[in-house]
């Protein structure tokens, strides 16, 4: 008999001061639950096939992280200790006490940063395209000042292209042009405000400190965080594993996940089984 896979539920709950969108689904008897963990101008939408892939086989919790999607803006200036501290009050809110993470770009950094101050709460990491020092400051600072100047619509093209490769950038693609929307849709003052969360984020010794097991995942053709800066996060990360997927961007979850849901699977399932992925 197969195992009873839960109906998502799509709420909002209150975390310190700002109200957090998220859905909880997947098979709620099945431990650790993965947190899906966005990046920069996306909002939890770029999760839904990998956690419907993965449906009968783990539980999961995705989220808009503080200036995306549905969820509040907060206070300025933020730090990526301010999104780790509201994943960590969510997870409690929700009686959550054991994690899979699963951070893309800047969901990384966040990742790094909760593990940090809560790895009593985290069973293993999968990094998805993403460092533990992301970019530069005089590239960040000139990314606000444009957002500040015009908004999000000329960052549009010069973004799709680190996104996503040129087989998958056809206009033909209805989904292209719809995360297209979805980042031309965001908040510009959440962009600008987790720009400069990034900019100001150095979590290298935290890479370092990692106690759990991690696997660091890159696409082939990621035009933000290229394989090499991936594997410079591996490098780091006591016996951290290490995979590239093929004719992919920056996000996975969207243009290849079958391949990202793939890898999670059998990461989730070395991790219960308590063998070793690497």
């Amino acid at each position: 008999m197969a195992e009873k896979v839960e109906v998502a539920q799509v709420p909002f709950m209150r975390v310190g001061e700002v109200a957090i969108h998220y859905r909880l689904c997947g098979n709620a008897s099945r431990q650790p639950v993965v947190v899906a963990i966005n990046s920069l101008g996306t909002d939890f939408r770029i999760w839904e096939t990998v956690a419907e892939e993965l449906a009968p086989h783990a539980a999961f919790l995705l989220y808009d992280k503080r200036g995306h999607g549905l969820s509040d803006l907060g206070a300025l200036p933020q730090s990526i200790e301010d999104h780790a501290g509201d994943l960590e009050r969510l997870l409690g809110a929700l009686g959550i006490a054991r994690v899979l993470l699963c951070g893309l770009s800047v969901g990384g950094l966040i990742a790094l940063a909760l593990h940090q101050r809560r790895p009593d709460l985290v069973a293993g990491v999968v990094f998805c395209d993403t460092a533990h020092r992301i970019g530069t400051a005089e590239s960040w600072d000139a990314r606000i000042a444009a957002v500040d100047a015009e908004g999000l619509a000329p960052l549009l093209d010069p973004v799709m292209e680190r996104w996503f490769t040129p087989a998958y950038r056809v206009a033909e693609n209805a989904d292209y042009a719809g995360y297209r929307n979805m980042l031309a849709r965001q908040s510009p003052q959440g962009y600008a405000a987790t720009c400069a969360a990034i900019r100001d984020a150095d979590y290298t010794q935290a890479a370092r400190a990692i106690t759990v097991p991690a696997l660091c995942l890159v696409g082939d053709r990621d035009g933000a965080t290229p394989p090499d800066v991936v594997r410079s996060l591996a490098n780091l990360i006591p016996e951290a594993g290490f995979a590239v997927i093929a004719d992919c961007g920056h996000l996975p979850c969207i243009e290849q996940p079958a391949a990202l849901a793939s890898h999670i699977r059998a990461f989730l399932a070395a991790l219960t089984e308590g063998s070793s992925y690497v």
